[in-house]
């Protein structure tokens, strides 16, 4: 067309009196209608259809549903991850998990793959990551996953439809796992597109139209579910206690009184409602108030997803006590942190994840009860390293605010709501720099994880009226993502603490003012034997005494066994480091370069090394981020203040 031959068309403003002069926001509501989405006049936008491959999603969801239940199920589990401070860390160590030991068929450590290369370098993988904003994490574990000898081209073929569905090249690295009756793929995508920016993924596609993809490439493969394979599944979760889709049936023909009267033409169906109405009526969660009318429980769902989820965890205990040679089934417990107010104490038999892609991770503990316990530990990170047999006490996290939280609140009521060092100083003149510094740090920890304080440039906090409450949401988000504090008691195996010239953890339970109490079963009793050979071993020692029919103990014995293998240590490290050993004593000064840790039968100790010398003294989990700088502290009763770096000024980790 030529610039002369255009002829515009007059008209008034927003007028509709031609189709050709539709206005561009009713054009944009019947576009968004065609792509399967709802517009609502008036309606909050959410952005749920934000991002590539929302209409992908839609026309998935918009298929004949028929055709879908026939297709193979697969399980897809998503995650978003950020990758900003301590992301990238977590990143490392969730790649390391995917590769552990004892996940392929033959039990050796997981494979890295991508599109084009079966093994991958994960370092490289998370090199080009670097800087990235987010990281995609899914799982995909069809239902029928064990009939694939290999899950990788499959995985390939999803990543390029998905490719194709979001239109854009995709920088994704896989790990098969076949350690669980479910063959599963951990896949971990960058959260970058094909050019450079951030990668955002419909929240549709995620929650549902990966999914789909999967499920079409699995029947493909397998071929569509066949009736008997169909009914032999509903068969099965007739007396199921879990949540099934037997149930969700029930739901959703309700009537309005939230009745259910399993009455249908298919007889098969109607005797499938029938059986497991039946079931649900012995679980004490549906009634028969009339001949062939149900009321169900209105927490139904939820019930059964929870006794679902007990039953999967009182599976993974006997698998894991099972695999350790111990057979406890009857007294397998599960640790609930909102109920259980007091700690437990007890021998770690194993350590797994709860939920790979959200990395929470679990401790079955053996403990002095007799008991065999399942713990949520949360999310992994949160807890240190606990390998088998090292001893701990589990207790669950205090939601309430601290002491700390509560002298904050009293100095900026006092003084406008205003906050600092100065400040806490004027209003408590008996109080330290040192001491005040703690609650600046409390109050950044804080900030960094809520916003719930707010921060002056000068350095001056400003402090709301309902700071304790606002510390009791910090500390309650805080349980949700680490439920319990477990303290590493000894790292030391039971047996060898016996004869162990040391401080052991026996040692300090032998003197003790308040021991723990063993029961005369399971861990409990092996604990009381082990007790009664360390006494004989220490009258050998000459560290305790048998005295009217009790012992009595050395009242320095434990400062006796802890130097001993202080000494041994030293030694050692003195003929591998060539220099000398220095102890330090309360009110030595200790300053040079922080170079390893090393765990001993009483604790963990941080080795200082200086030019012609080293020292040995208690380690403290904030030196962890300080490996090989120098550090400043001097010795205390309690413990050691740290300064570091070589300033003289430098920043406080007590």
């Amino acid at each position: 067309m030529k610039e002369n031959e255009f002829t515009p068309r007059l008209g008034k403003i927003r007028s509709n009196a031609s189709k050709a002069g539709k206005r561009y926001a009713n054009q944009l509501r019947s576009a968004i209608n065609r792509a399967g989405g709802k517009y609502q006049r008036g309606g909050r936008f959410t952005g749920g259809r934000t991002g590539r491959g929302g209409a992908a999603a839609a026309l998935l969801k918009s298929r004949d549903r028929y055709a879908a239940f026939r297709q193979r199920r697969v399980m897809v589990k998503a995650r978003i991850v950020k990758l900003v401070g301590k992301g990238v860390d977590g990143a490392r160590a969730h790649l390391r998990y995917l590769q552990r030991d004892g996940v392929t068929r033959e039990g050796e450590p997981g494979e890295l793959y991508g599109a084009e290369k079966d093994r991958a370098d994960g370092t490289e993988f998370l090199d080009r990551a670097h800087g990235d904003r987010h990281q995609f994490r899914f799982i995909v574990a069809p239902e029928d996953g064990i009939d694939y000898d290999d899950l990788r081209p499959l995985t390939r073929r999803l990543m390029a439809q998905m490719e194709k569905d979001l239109g854009t090249k995709l920088d994704w690295a896989a790990v098969d796992h076949f350690n669980t009756g479910h063959p599963h793929t951990h896949i971990m995508v960058r959260g970058k597109d094909d050019c450079g920016e951030n990668l955002v993924i419909a929240r549709e596609y995620i929650s549902s139209g990966l999914r789909e993809r999967a499920a079409e490439l699995v029947s493909l493969d397998l071929g569509p579910r066949t009736d008997r394979e169909i009914e032999l599944r509903l068969r099965q979760e007739m007396e199921q206690e879990r949540f099934t889709s037997v149930d969700r049936q029930l739901l959703r023909v309700r009537d309005g009184d939230g009745f259910v009267s399993p009455v249908s033409r298919d007889a098969f169906r109607q005797t499938l409602h029938q059986g497991r109405l039946r079931k649900l009526e012995r679980m004490g969660l549906a009634e028969e108030t009339a001949p062939g009318r149900w009321r169900l429980d209105e927490r139904l769902e939820a019930t059964l997803r929870r006794i679902g989820e007990r039953g999967d965890i009182i599976k993974t205990m006997h698998r894991e006590l099972t695999s350790k040679g111990l057979t406890r089934g009857a007294d397998c417990v599960v640790y609930d942190a909102g109920q259980n107010t007091e700690p437990m104490v007890g021998r770690v038999i194993a350590r797994g994840l709860a939920d790979e892609i959200n990395d929470r991770h679990y401790l079955i503990v053996d403990g002095l009860d007799g008991k065999s316990h399942y713990i949520d530990i949360g999310k992994g990170e949160a807890t240190d390293p606990t390998p088998d047999n090292c001893i701990v006490r589990v207790r669950p996290r205090n939601t309430e605010p601290r002491q700390v939280d509560r002298t904050i609140a009293d100095t900026a009521a006092a003084n406008g709501g205003r906050y600092n060092v100065d400040i806490h100083l004027k209003h408590d003149p008996s109080a330290t720099e040192r001491f005040a510094e703690t609650h600046v740090r409390r109050l950044e920890a804080i900030r960094r994880a809520t916003g719930g304080v707010e921060r002056q440039p000068d350095g001056t906090w400003i402090i709301a009226p309902d700071h304790l409450q606002r510390v009791s949401d910090y500390e309650r988000q805080r349980a949700r993502a680490e439920p319990v504090v477990v303290d590493k008691l000894s790292s030391m195996v039971l047996e060898k603490q016996v004869s162990f010239d040391g401080a052991t953890w026996i040692d300090r339970e032998l003197v003790s003012d308040r021991p723990e109490a063993l029961r005369d079963s399971g861990f409990g009793r092996e604990v009381r034997e082990a007790q009664a050979r360390r006494r004989q071993w220490l009258i050998a020692e000459g560290l305790a005494r048998e005295e009217q029919d009790r012992i009595v103990y050395r009242a320095n014995m434990i400062s006796v066994l802890r130097q001993r293998e202080l000494n041994r240590v030293a030694s050692q490290f003195s003929d591998e480091l060539r220099l000398s050993y220095s102890e330090a004593k309360p009110g030595d000064r200790v300053d040079g370069t922080l170079r390893r840790s090393v765990e001993l039968a009483s604790g963990r100790y941080a080795v200082i090394e200086k030019s012609r010398e080293f020292t040995l003294v208690p380690w403290r989990p904030v030196l962890d981020r300080h490996m090989g700088k120098q550090v400043t502290g001097i010795v205390q009763r309690e413990g050691i203040s740290w300064t570091i770096g070589r300033q003289r000024s430098g920043p406080s980790v007590l």
